[in-house]
């Protein structure tokens, strides 16, 4: 009996593919399993009814606390960016092929299914990893092999009797998890298309967020959090309630025009409030007891690490390399910062750690201990071959 693993998040683009892999590709059993890193309980349970009600096989595999302390963790760390955006659901995507991968391992599967497009990155990011862990496992990508369009998508699924909930008015794709929550599709494509109020769900608007600032304190240990105003809470916990916190004051709306992987640019809309906030703070708490090279290095390892997740290499073995850099730096990446929420900002009020590079009496104006005359020499020096270069050319 031939099995197929299909990675299923409840949405238009996996649910067509159950009956695809029945009268199409001719599988005798279809395995479904949705991975939660955060997404709404109700999408999970959406997702788990459509599996049974379609006869699948089904997994649900609650990966939170994973995907909290090996994934966003170490982005953190790396200040994970991307065109100036967290990385939100390209870090998610290898850790579902790697749950995926575990799910197939347990039912002798013979491929795998996903619902990527033809156009997107998640089809570099999953299939990498199922191809590094499982590589005699098939992989089909529907979408991609009959070059669907979403119109064609949804008329499938009334033809089928797959429920869905998108219409050809409302096409959006949506992609949640807790570190961040991605809208796309439809006119939303368009560059110039004023975004619905509608389309957000974790932030509010500036407009209509208090009056009143709300101040934080956020602790961390080793460059990751570990505290909001003096409580020690667990990763999940904390980045949950960093999102309604954020969220409820307006940071985090993020509207980008981004280059993906093969070349296309698209517009993307993104709510990341947890992760705008808390990376706000772990850059200032960096900046304050790192040396300067230190802080210019590490700008550029951080771009090439967010390059890579981006990409979906988790795994790769540059990222190991430039971990190691970033994490002997998260040693002294230690203390607090004092955030304040306004209406759409997130601004450093303060910041404190005992690994300070800061000396008040060396920096004040009535230092007693920095000899100003010792400075006569270096200032005469100063741009030297600058200089010279002007004499040389006339």
């Amino acid at each position: 009996m031939s099995t197929v693993v299909l990675v299923y998040s409840g949405g238009l683009d996996t649910s067509v593919c159950i009956p695809m892999m029945r009268e199409d590709y001719g599988f005798d059993k279809v395995v479904t399993c949705t991975i939660d890193v955060g997404q709404p309980a109700a999408d999970i349970k959406e997702a788990e009814d459509k599996a049974n009600a379609l006869g699948t096989e089904h997994y649900t595999i609650d990966a939170k606390d994973e995907f909290a302390r090996d994934f966003i963790f170490p982005a953190i760390k790396a200040n994970g960016d991307y065109e100036g955006y967290p990385v939100s659901t390209s870090i998610a995507r290898p850790l579902i092929a790697l749950k995926a991968v575990e799910v197939a391992r347990k039912v002798g599967a013979d491929a795998f299914c996903h619902g990527c497009t033809g156009k997107g990155n998640d089809q570099f990011r999953i299939e990498f990893v199922m191809r590094a862990l499982m590589p005699q496992c098939g992989i089909i990508a529907p979408m991609r092999e009959k070059n669907m369009t979403r119109k064609w998508e949804i008329e499938y699924a009334r033809q089928k009797g797959v429920p869905v909930s998108q219409s050809v008015e409302k096409i959006w794709s949506i992609d949640e998890n807790m570190w961040g929550r991605s809208i796309e599709g439809g006119r939303l494509e368009e560059p110039d298309f004023v975004p619905p109020e509608e389309i957000y769900k974790w932030t509010r608007s500036p407009q209509d967020a208090p009056i009143q600032p709300r101040d934080l304190e956020l602790g961390f240990e080793d460059g990751a959090p570990v505290s909001i105003d003096g409580q020690t809470l667990a990763p999940v916990d904390l980045i949950m309630k960093m999102n309604q916190i954020a969220g409820e004051h307006g940071v985090g709306r993020i509207d980008v025009m981004e280059d993906r992987m093969m070349g296309l640019k698209v517009r993307e809309n993104y709510e990341c409030p947890a992760a705008v906030a808390i990376l706000t703070a772990h850059k200032a708490l960096e900046a304050l007891v790192s040396t300067r090279d230190e802080i210019r290095f590490k700008k550029l390892v951080d771009q090439e690490w967010g390059k890579l997740a981006y990409e979906g290499l988790w795994f790769d073995p540059f990222k190991e390399d430039l971990e190691a850099f970033i994490n002997k730096i998260q040693e002294r990446v230690i203390g607090t910062v004092k955030l304040r929420f306004y209406k759409g900002s997130v601004k450093v009020m303060g910041r404190a750690s005992k690994y300070a590079l800061y000396s008040e009496d060396l920096a004040s104006f009535d230092s007693q201990t920095f000899d100003q005359t010792k400075m006569e020499g270096m200032v005469a020096i100063h741009g030297l071959q600058a200089r010279m270069y002007r004499e040389v050319r006339g």
